[in-house]
């Protein structure tokens, strides 16, 4: 996907071209659960993308495509409750022309105090023009533009961007729709079952695999760029951390073979990773920059020390450590020195994940046969349990730090799966996948 210069003519400049759940296309129209803590929702329309031309694509023709991008970037502003999408089935589809010269009287007309109007183009090339605006109505003042040129087969990122220009202008956080999660598949019998890693995108669509499930596989981790994933496996008879090229399949070990090492985590600069890793007995939290350089030990507490996490900014690092007698949350600073404890509530803490905006942790509480997940300040401040359990666990942060989606077992389906909730706490929904589904981590794309 290739950004349009701003110096382009303004037809090719129009807003950003326009990833929950779900590989099916029923199970697509179930998505992420609106955030209940929001204010007063925007009244926005969404009509049908104008094109120039009818012209036919890889992917179907511009005008079908045109009806389809408009229809995405509908569902995916659905997904939260800043917005109140409006039917607009009865209002005249906006010209070519009136992409860039909207006719707001009639929109005022419809009740809406927002329109994205946008338009899709076929390019001598073989790729798409897609562009957005997205307007206040009652002002008739431009509040964001994107355009991009795409292959045909990538609509559905540019209707993802073209969703985040309208959360992101409304809303001040981050975008939120063009993201991707990655988890452990698992099919197969219960006894022997084969355990994949899979990406999809926040809507369930591009879903695929980039293990092939001759191993078990755990806890696979985004890079910051999103073009690796890393992750822990069995394969060779000895658990050990791996990177796998999210294009291009290639994998390999992260340390030389005969190392134990698990639970991954990449810096935020994407240059190193950090991971936990038993010698002489002990389980501690090293880290080794990606080239393969000799790990740096950061922790030495006669201790299980694991599940290692980077604050946004790469100053700090959360991690589970059973030092006091029983697992519990601590932070460092990202050379190891400055540790401390950070809970203090009853049971037993593990897997911490801070927000993207740095500002909280996410965490799994256990006490007794429950297990739920939580959300703290980054200092240990402002506990709240989000969950009911009883197997609620591996939390992760969306992009916009709005929404928490961990793994549970689904008891209608006897089965592992997803399920997100608001941070604030409220509903937890179910996330379908097409098949079982562990450990997940959920992350936003980057230019």
């Amino acid at each position: 996907m290739i950004p349009l210069s701003r110096s382009a003519p303004n037809h090719l400049l129009v807003a950003l071209c326009a990833a929950l759940f779900a590989a099916t296309p029923a199970a697509a129209q179930q998505r992420p659960a609106p955030n209940p803590s929001e204010g007063d929702a925007a009244v926005i329309a969404v009509p049908t993308l104008a094109t120039d031309k009818v012209v036919e694509t890889d992917a179907g023709s511009t005008w079908a495509l045109a009806n389809q991008i408009a229809d995405l970037i509908s569902a995916d502003l659905r997904t939260t409750n800043r917005f109140i999408v409006a039917d607009v089935k009865n209002v005249r589809i906006p010209s070519y022309p009136e992409v860039t010269a909207p006719a707001f009287p009639v929109w005022r007309s419809a009740g809406t105090k927002l329109l994205l109007s946008g338009f899709v183009n076929a390019r001598s090339d073989g790729r798409l023009t897609i562009g957005c605006y997205v307007y206040d109505v009652q002002t008739g003042r431009e509040l964001a533009r994107q355009g991009f040129a795409v292959a045909p087969s990538e609509w559905r990122r540019a209707a993802h961007r073209c969703a985040d220009a309208a959360y992101t202008k409304v809303t001040g956080d981050r975008p939120l729709f063009d993201s991707r999660i990655a988890y452990v598949a698992q099919s197969g019998r219960d006894e022997s079952p084969t355990k994949r890693i899979a990406v999809m995108d926040f809507d369930g669509g591009n879903h695929s695999f980039l293990t092939e499930g001759d191993s078990t596989v755990i806890t696979p981790r985004w890079s910051p760029q999103m073009d690796r994933i890393a992750y822990s496996s069995f394969s060779g008879g000895t658990l050990h951390v791996r990177l796998v090229d999210v294009a291009t399949g290639r994998d390999g070990a992260l340390l030389q073979p005969g190392s134990m090492s698990f639970a991954p985590a990449f810096s935020p600069d994407g240059e190193r990773i950090a991971f936990s890793m038993p010698v002489n007995g002990n389980t501690d939290i090293y880290m080794t920059p990606i080239g393969g350089a000799y790990p740096q030990r950061l922790t030495s507490a006669p201790s299980v020390d694991t599940s290692p996490g980077y604050s946004p900014d790469g100053r700090q690092i959360a991690f589970s450590s059973d030092r006091s007698g029983a697992p519990q949350l601590y932070v460092m600073d990202s050379d190891g020195s400055n540790q401390r404890r950070i809970s203090f509530g009853q049971g037993e803490y593990g897997s911490p994940v801070w927000s993207p905006d740095g500002e909280r942790i996410a965490f799994t509480n256990v006490q007794g046969t429950m297990t739920r997940v939580g959300v703290m300040n980054a200092n240990g401040s402002d506990e709240r349990i989000l969950s009911a359990g009883p197997s609620d666990e591996q939390p992760t942060w969306s992009p916009d730090s709005r929404r928490i989606l961990f793994q549970r077992v689904d008891p209608a389906a006897s089965r592992t799966a997803l399920a997100i909730v608001a941070a604030t706490g409220g509903e937890v929904r179910p996330v379908p996948t097409p098949m079982a589904a562990t450990d997940p981590v959920w992350a936003g794309r980057q230019e």
